[in-house]
C-alpha cells in the first residue's frame, strides 16, 4: 500500500477471535487505527507484542488497534493453536485469521510484523514493517495524534 492510500475492507477471514469489526466500525470511530499483521511461527512478532499491546493500552481513547494473523506455513493454520498463542501474548483486541491471504494480499503485505497506521478518514498515514522502530511508531502516532487533536 502507497501512503493516503484507502483502508481496505477487512473481508476474507478465516475466523475472527475477540470479536469481528469492519472498516465502517474503524473509520471516523478514533482518531488512528493500528492493523497489525504477525504470525504465531514469527519471532519478532512475539517479541514486539508487548509494544503493540502498550499501544493498545495507553492510546485506548484515540486509537483502534486490530491484529491480522498472516500465516507463513502450513504449520500456522491451526486455529486452536493461533488462539493459544495470542492468549499467551495477551492479544485481546479483534484478531482477523487470514488462512487465505486475503486481507494481505489486499494490503499488499509480504512482511511480519509489520503495522499500517490509518487516519480517521482511513488513509493509509504510516507504514512499517520488523521488529524494530518502536520509537519510529511512537513518535508517527505521538505526531498524527496531535495533528488530529489540532484539527478538532
Amino acid at each position: 500500500m502507497k501512503l493516503r492510500e484507502e483502508m481496505p475492507e477487512l473481508e476474507g477471514a478465516k475466523t475472527w477471535f475477540n470479536g469481528e469489526v469492519s472498516k465502517s466500525d474503524l473509520v471516523g470511530d478514533k482518531p488512528l487505527t493500528l492493523v497489525h499483521f504477525w504470525s504465531i511461527s514469527c519471532g519478532l512478532c512475539k517479541e514486539a507484542m508487548p509494544m503493540v499491546n502498550e499501544f493498545r493500552d495507553e492510546y485506548s481513547e484515540d486509537l483502534n488497534v486490530i491484529a491480522v494473523h498472516m500465516p507463513r506455513s502450513e504449520k500456522d493454520l491451526d486455529l486452536d493453536e493461533i488462539k493459544q498463542v495470542a492468549d499467551q501474548h495477551d492479544i485481546t483486541q479483534p484478531i482477523f485469521v487470514d488462512s487465505d491471504h486475503k486481507l494481505t494480499d489486499a494490503f499488499d503485505n509480504q512482511y511480519v510484523p509489520a503495522y499500517y497506521v490509518f487516519d480517521s478518514e482511513g488513509k493509509l498515514r504510516h507504514f512499517q514493517a520488523g521488529g524494530e522502530g518502536r520509537k519510529m511508531l511512537t513518535k508517527r502516532i505521538t505526531k498524527l495524534l496531535d495533528k488530529a487533536k489540532k484539527a478538532e
